[in-house]
């Protein structure tokens, strides 16, 4: 669940409300985004499985592009669905509602359903990703005190949103063995405006959005990497429950379809996948199309690996999932790969789709 996301000045009453979500996607594969979206597969029987809701893990900003190309373009219809109802987050909430069997996927964190896992015994399994890069950062300010190394963090006061971004940041501590003592973490809400007042000397943050905006008030901006600096999380993974896989296969390989479609495209088009955010599925949250054009461009860069230009978007290798689980247990959360995810219907997707992979 990305931490605080200041989604423009007249929604500042907006705060993402959980932690980072990591993804992975299938094992033995990689995720790719350049290009359009291959060619067309063969559509499936009109409608065959009803409508499909999708719990978003945020407000409907750029982060969902790949959705809103997929929904718009009509893939989801081709696909084989009759719609799609795409449900605002908050992050905290996908879990729980898929486990409730509200909404059919969740948009979520591997931390988070690792936790549903552990904790509960929750039938849940990840079944692929958006991001590949966790996009978590401590965000300082070049005027003021900047931060660039994990180093520069002792005897800074660090604003941190209460929960699970607390979590992450223990983790990134401890994976790192910094002695939390050294740091005076403060608990702040999820606009910036702190960070800018200058109560805090740094702030976590989506590498894709708080350093656009402190950039946008005249400040420049300096970021410090969790995925950069031991802790390796992904992010926006698509969790199901295991009843659904074992019962309704096809339909989600057919969203999965979908999604691989949309997200060709707006990894491709971020100026198009932006002006879908402002003008239509966001268009009552005061965004603009130049601020999510830029962190359509920068969210790419965490989308798009070596991997996934080799095997197709949302995948993953064994051991980039590996290194994920390794970062989980650096939260204190114990629990293997095979526990947490399931990547054979992406693996069997892009095998029958293989002009996906562009």
């Amino acid at each position: 669940m990305p931490s605080g996301r200041l989604v423009t000045p007249s929604r500042r009453d907006l705060f993402r409300l959980a932690g980072l979500g990591a993804g992975l996607g299938a094992a033995g594969m990689a995720l790719s985004a350049c290009g359009s979206s291959g060619s067309a597969p063969a559509e499936a029987e009109a409608g065959q499985f009803g409508d499909i809701a999708v719990q978003l893990s945020w407000i409907k900003n750029i982060e969902f592009g790949g959705e809103y190309m997929a929904d718009s373009r009509g893939y989801y219809t081709e696909a084989g669905f009759t719609g799609v109802d795409l449900v605002s987050g908050p992050v905290d909430s996908a879990d729980a509602l898929v486990l409730a069997g509200n909404v059919d996927i969740g948009i979520t964190a591997p931390d988070a359903t690792a936790r549903f896992i552990t904790e509960q015994g929750a039938p849940l399994k990840v079944i692929g990703s958006t991001f590949q890069r966790n996009p978590f950062c401590i965000l300082s300010l070049e005027d003021q005190t900047p931060i660039r190394t994990l180093e520069d963090l002792a005897g800074k006061r660090i604003g941190i949103q209460a929960g699970t971004n607390q979590q992450i940041f223990a983790g990134l501590l401890a994976a790192n063995g910094i002695d939390p003592s050294t740091i005076e973490q403060v608990v702040v809400q999820y606009e910036p405006a702190p960070l800018i007042e200058g109560s805090v000397d740094g702030f976590m943050s989506f590498l894709t959005n708080e350093p656009f905006l402190v950039q946008a008030d005249g400040h420049t901006p300096v970021t410090l990497s969790f995925a950069d600096n031991g802790l390796p999380l992904t992010s926006e993974v698509f969790t199901v429950l295991q009843s659904t896989i074992d019962e309704n296969r096809d339909m989600l390989k057919a969203f999965l379809l979908a999604e691989i479609r949309g997200w060709n495209d707006a990894v491709a088009d971020p100026a198009e996948s932006a002006r879908l955010a402002v003008e239509v599925y966001g268009s009552d949250l005061g965004l603009d199309i130049p601020g999510q054009t830029e962190q359509a461009e920068a969210q790419n860069e965490l989308i798009v690996t070596d991997d996934t230009r080799a095997n197709g978007l949302f995948t993953s290798t064994p051991e980039a999932l590996e290194r994920v689980v390794g970062a989980i247990g650096d939260m204190g959360i114990t629990i293997t790969a095979e526990e947490l995810y399931d990547l054979s219907l992406l693996q069997e997707v892009y095998e029958e789709n293989p002009d996906l992979i562009v």
